[in-house]
């Protein structure tokens, strides 16, 4: 790629390494750089691995050269649990990146797989810092900052509010603060964050989401049109299923030990791997592909790219519980 200069701040460097466990940042991470490539390239062929399906000899074949010179971007994630091939395959190719296609890796960080971090930088890869929040303040701190981003005044007390109310997941406060900026005028306070939130949307989002992982399609539903009648953000209810999908597959993928041990490995309290255990049951790895795409069109659709934002979302309850029963047909 000896025509392309790599830079630490340009999205279309030849590599983008994202390291942290915070899901939302690192899809942004993704979505800034699939934005910036789309932009030069309306056509541009996206291809978004996880470290099972990039085996070896699949990313030669993904960046062999192209008759007509698309513009591609390929996503690894969890690039840390990559095979020995795997990653020998990854450290060639950062030392001859092929042009019109970026490379993006996304790491946990830590020890595991440490020597493909190491390449990475090395290659003078841009780095995304994408760390996982854990402390009250880091979340307050994450909630003005999105607020700004889009151009809004909310109140400390506000941001505040909305951090209680919504609780620790980022998706779910940034999906909170885009809604009250599109809804409200002028600057956000604590009476419009407690007439929206407090209380209300955490619960019955996470009620649509639990139904839904545990194949219980009729009362997810139900909740869903609930939800949806006593004013829940739509966009809450695609992240809370968003949700609770990636924890079955973090859950399912993970190696057995106790549920302390596991909540430090994955992020989740102790109390989550115990529901999230009972939740798996029936699922299966193609089940879990098909309900975080379901989602992912839903999310899409309630944010504008379709015309009935209720229907994304019945479509995708349905999708998520049939999924739930796939490992049982087996």
């Amino acid at each position: 790629m000896a025509t392309r200069k790599a830079s630490t701040d340009d999205p279309l460097a030849p590599l983008t390494l994202a390291v942290g466990q915070e899901d939302l940042l690192l899809d942004r991470a993704v979505r800034q750089v699939v934005a910036a490539a789309r932009a030069a390239d309306a056509d541009t062929d996206v291809r978004d691995l996880t470290a099972d399906q990039l085996q070896p000899g699949t990313l030669a074949e993904l960046t062999s050269p192209s008759l007509f010179a698309e513009r591609k971007v390929v996503v690894v994630r969890d690039a840390q649990d990559l095979s020995a091939d795997s990653v020998k395959d990854v450290k060639a190719y950062l030392g001859a990146p092929v042009e019109e296609i970026t490379l993006v890796l996304l790491h946990a960080g830590g020890a595991k797989g440490k020597g493909l971090l190491d390449a990475a930088r090395k290659a003078g890869a841009r780095e995304v810092a994408c760390p996982r929040t854990t402390k009250p303040a880091e979340r307050l701190t994450f909630v003005r900052s999105e607020f700004r981003a889009l151009g809004r005044s909310a109140t400390p007390e506000a941001c505040q509010a909305l951090v209680d109310s919504i609780g620790s997941d980022l998706r779910e406060l940034a999906s909170a603060v885009s809604q009250l900026v599109a809804d409200i005028e002028g600057t956000i306070d604590e009476a419009v964050v407690g007439r929206y939130y407090t209380g209300r949307a955490e619960a019955s989002s996470f009620t649509v989401a639990d139904r839904a992982v545990e194949g219980r399609v009729a009362e997810a539903l139900e909740a869903l049109r609930w939800s949806l009648s006593t004013g829940v953000a739509p966009v809450l209810i695609t992240s809370a299923l968003a949700q609770g999908v990636r924890a079955i597959g973090k859950l399912s993928s993970a190696r057995g030990g106790r549920p302390a041990d596991l909540a430090r490995e994955l992020g989740m309290p102790p109390w989550k791997i115990d529901r999230v255990r009972q939740q798996m049951r029936g699922w299966s790895p193609d089940g879990v592909a098909v309900a975080l795409r379901a989602v992912a069109e839903a999310d899409e659709g309630v944010k504008g790219g379709g015309d009935d934002p209720e229907y994304a979302l019945e479509k995708a309850v349905v999708t998520v519980a049939r999924a739930a029963r796939s490992g049982r047909a087996r």
